[in-house]
Order: structure tokens, then C-alpha cells, then sequence
């Protein structure tokens, strides 16, 4: 028992209520900061990890190019000048076929001041194939570089010489029907009056000249595949997958109309092109030595 009024073992005190300009007891109290100066850190911020480097990309209208992210840095900067030069030829035949063509036409069947045009045309196509051949010498440096450019280590297996001549015949198909196709619009423009319109005549040419450029780079490519150089077939699976786009927009614009020849001929070019690439695909890895 404790005596009367105190409730423990030690009188409790009355709060005492803090003066003016008093604060409450801080059993550590912090120096203040000056300004500017942060507080002590145990330990140092962490550094960002540095930005891992990306594959060059070059746009081309609304979407973006990739290329390849196996090529070393080399490779990578001459396919970025050919891309470049690639550009230049384009312009150059997109241009100055039509210009040079229509132009001529026109000075023979209207007035001489078509010969102008066709001269602006003849400036662009010599742009072009002056790009044409800055892209092969650029081309011949990356054959240097680029394993699948030289004749394959497997060249001495059959299944990789088997393989080669599949490719060169599969190719050699490209070639046929390419040039068929410049042959054939060449001939169809008389009827559809392309021969008496300038500016038609110039439209007739520049189309025929696509499948044409098509059929050479493919005739080219075989005398590649015969020494078993991978290189060729990949090429063959670009232009084919070129085909195959104009293929898909026919069996597609079939469909939306109902047309049956659209069905059948954009069917039929996509399922070649199909399997032409599937085919292609396979005989380049043959001819690496790798297995299918």
C-alpha cells in the first residue's frame, strides 16, 4: 500500500505546458542543412545501365527497314549505302523511264518540246545506273565479308550440289515468267491504247521494266547457285516475295469483288510463290551444310 494520494512508487508530476519558442526534447537532434547540400547517403545512387546499342534502322515512307541484327558492324554499314544507293536508282528508273519514253513520244507525235522532257529523263536514268553500279562495287566489298556470297564449305556434298540445282532451276522459272510478263504487257498495251497516249506509253514502259529488272536479277543468280554459293538463293526469295505481295493483292481485291479470275490468278501466283520460297529456303540451308 502507498500512503494516500500517490498512485506508485514515485510522485507523478503535473504536465508542464511548453513556453514560448520551446519545443520538445529530440534525444538526437539534427544539425540543419545548408542549402543545396543533401543529406549524408550510405551508399552511392545507382547508375542507369547504359543503353544497349540497337541495329540501324533507315526509314522508307511510313514504315522502317530493319536490318539483319546478325551482320557485324561492317556488313551493317555497307547494306545501309546500298539501301542508300538503292534509293538514288529507284528515283532514277521510277522518273526517268517515263519521262524519257513518254517524252520521246510525245516530241515524235506532238510537239518538239517533249525532246526536253526526255532529256530531263535521260539525266535521270544516268543517275540511276551511275547508283547501279556504285551498288555493285558496294556489293562486291560485302561478297568479301559475307559468308553465304562464296562457294558454300559443303559444295562437295551431293545433297548440297542437289540442292544448288534446285535453286538455280527455281530461279530459272523466276527469270521465264518475269520476262514473260514484260513481254506480255509490252503486247496488251496496244489494246489498251497505250501506244497512242504519251503519257500512257511512258506508264507502259516503266511497268514492263519492273518484271523485266526482275528476270535479269534472277537469270543472274544462277551461274551463283551452279557453284553452290548460298547467296543466290536468298536472293531468289526476295524477288519472289515480291511477286507474292502483288499475288496477295490480286487474290485479295478477288475476294472484296467477287471476281473469279482475280480468286484464281492471285491464288495461284501466291501458292507458287509460297512454295517457291519454302523450296528456296531449304536448298540455301543444304547448301550452308546445316540440316533441314
Amino acid at each position: 500500500m502507498y500512503p494516500q494520494g500517490q498512485q506508485g512508487p514515485y510522485p507523478q508530476q503535473p504536465p508542464q505546458p511548453y513556453g514560448p519558442g520551446q519545443q520538445p526534447y529530440q534525444p538526437y537532434p539534427q544539425p540543419p542543412q545548408p542549402y543545396g547540400q543533401q543529406p549524408y547517403q550510405p551508399y552511392p545512387p545507382q547508375q542507369p545501365y547504359p543503353p544497349q546499342p540497337q541495329a540501324p534502322q533507315m526509314s522508307l515512307g511510313e514504315g522502317q527497314m530493319r536490318i539483319d541484327p546478325t551482320l557485324d558492324a561492317g556488313q551493317r554499314e555497307l547494306v545501309v549505302k546500298i539501301q542508300q544507293k538503292s534509293k538514288m536508282f529507284a528515283i532514277g528508273l521510277v522518273l526517268g523511264v517515263p519521262l524519257t519514253f513518254g517524252g520521246a513520244h510525245y516530241g515524235i507525235t506532238e510537239k518538239p518540246a517533249g525532246f526536253a522532257g526526255a532529256g530531263v529523263g535521260l539525266l535521270l536514268m544516268a543517275l540511276g545506273a551511275l547508283a547501279t553500279v556504285q551498288m555493285r562495287t558496294l556489293r562486291q566489298r560485302l561478297r568479301v565479308i559475307t559468308p553465304d556470297a562464296w562457294r558454300s564449305p559443303a559444295a562437295h556434298l551431293p545433297g548440297a550440289r542437289q540442292a544448288a540445282t534446285l535453286a538455280a532451276y527455281v530461279n530459272g522459272v523466276l527469270a521465264l515468267l518475269s520476262l514473260g510478263a514484260a513481254g506480255w504487257l509490252l503486247v496488251k498495251g496496244a489494246g489498251w491504247g497505250a501506244y497512242g497516249n504519251s503519257f500512257g506509253f511512258g506508264a507502259l514502259v516503266l511497268g514492263a521494266s519492273v518484271p523485266l529488272g526482275m528476270g535479269l536479277a534472277a537469270a543472274s543468280t544462277i551461274p551463283q547457285l551452279l557453284q553452290v554459293i548460298p547467296a543466290g538463293a536468298k536472293v531468289g526469295r526476295s524477288l519472289y516475295s515480291i511477286l507474292m505481295v502483288l499475288g496477295a493483292t490480286m487474290l485479295i481485291n478477288g475476294v472484296k469483288g467477287a471476281d473469279p479470275t482475280g480468286l484464281v490468278v492471285g491464288g495461284a501466283v501466291t501458292a507458287v510463290c509460297l512454295g517457291a520460297m519454302a523450296l528456296l529456303g531449304r536448298a540455301a540451308k543444304r547448301m550452308r551444310g546445316e540440316q533441314t
